[in-house]
C-alpha cells in the first residue's frame, strides 16, 4: 500500500514537472511570438511602394534628419528653378512666381516686386525673352540653425537674335516649417539675396 502511494506520489511529481515546463515553454512561445509580431508590424509600417512607370518599388520611412541636406537642397533648387525660369508669357510667369514665393518669405517677395517695379518682367514679355537656370552647385551649412546656404547656378537669358549666359549667386538661410501641398518639404528660405549675376558669354543665333 505505501509502495502503491510512492508510485503515484513520484507519478504526481513527475506530472507536475512536466505541466510546468509545458506552461513556462508556452508563455515563452507567446511572448516571442507577439514581440515578432509587433516587430514585423513596426518594420511594415516604415515600408511604402510607390508606383512608377507602371512598376512597385519599395521605399523606406526615414527621420528627417537622415535626409534633411538632400531635402534642403532641393527646396532650394526648386525655389530657383521657380523663380527664374520665365518665358514670354503672364501667366507662365506668374505661376511660377507664386509657386516660388511660397517657398521663401518676405526677401523673395521684395526681390520680385523691385524686378516687376524695373519693368523686368514685362520686358521679357515685350522682347519674347525665355530664361533658363542650371543649378551648378548649393553649398548648405547645417553645423548651426537656421541653416547657411550659397547657391550657384548659370542663367541662359534666350532673345530672338541672342543667348546670353549668366553667372548668378545667392545667399540666404533656411529653416524648418510644416508640410504643405504648397511646400512639401517644410522648408522656408528667409534672408535671400541675390550676391552676383553678370554676363559670362553671349552669342549670336
Amino acid at each position: 500500500m505505501f509502495r502503491k502511494m510512492k508510485n503515484i506520489d513520484t507519478a504526481f511529481r513527475s506530472f507536475r514537472t512536466f505541466s510546468i515546463l509545458v506552461v513556462t515553454g508556452s508563455i515563452l512561445l507567446s511572448c516571442y511570438v507577439v514581440f515578432w509580431s509587433f516587430n514585423l508590424a513596426a518594420t511594415g509600417k516604415s515600408k511604402i511602394y510607390v508606383l512608377a512607370n507602371g512598376k512597385a518599388i519599395e521605399a523606406f520611412e526615414s527621420e528627417r534628419k537622415d535626409n534633411l541636406p538632400v531635402e534642403a537642397k532641393d527646396h532650394i533648387s526648386t525655389f530657383h528653378r521657380l523663380f527664374f525660369t520665365l518665358d514670354p508669357d503672364d501667366n507662365v510667369i506668374e505661376s511660377n512666381i507664386s509657386k516660388a514665393l511660397y517657398l521663401a518669405d518676405g526677401s523673395a517677395k521684395r526681390q520680385y516686386e523691385s524686378l516687376k517695379e524695373n519693368s523686368y518682367y514685362s520686358g521679357i514679355i515685350a522682347g519674347n525673352i525665355s530664361q533658363k537656370i542650371s543649378i551648378d552647385s548649393i553649398a548648405l551649412s547645417i553645423d548651426q540653425y537656421p541653416y547657411f546656404f550659397q547657391c550657384y547656378a548659370t542663367q541662359r537669358i534666350i532673345r530672338p537674335t541672342s543667348i546670353v549666359t549668366r553667372s548668378l549667386i545667392t545667399k540666404g538661410y533656411i529653416r524648418n516649417v510644416s508640410r504643405s501641398d504648397n511646400n512639401t518639404h517644410g522648408f522656408l528660405i528667409e534672408k535671400w539675396e541675390i550676391i552676383e549675376n553678370k554676363d559670362i558669354n553671349s552669342q549670336n543665333r
